[in-house]
């Protein structure tokens, strides 16, 4: 499912018009890239939590030529699915 079928989707259970379902989904997206680039955390309780994770720098391997290099340590978004979602997924 794509973010077009999202709004779609949403916008019939919710009885909404789908422009200004994608507007609410955007701006929730938005928002939520946003705080997790601050360092903050967000949680939906029973589906999941958005979060920054820090890699630490370490050795890789070229697949091509075999030599090593270094992968420099980087801070990534994570999300952890929540009890109940994970549950629906089973």
């Amino acid at each position: 499912m794509n973010k077009e079928e999202l709004v779609k989707e949403i916008a019939e259970k919710a009885k909404l018009s789908q422009k200004s379902t994608g507007e609410i989904v955007g701006a929730v997206l938005e928002t939520i890239q946003k705080t997790v680039s601050k360092g903050k955390k967000v949680t939906l309780v029973g589906f999941g939590s958005f979060e920054a994770r820090k890699r630490a720098a370490r050795t890789g391997r070229n697949p091509q030529t075999g030599k090593e290099i270094k992968i420099a340590a980087k801070t990534v978004p994570a999300f952890s699915a929540g009890k109940k979602f994970k549950e629906l997924v089973k």
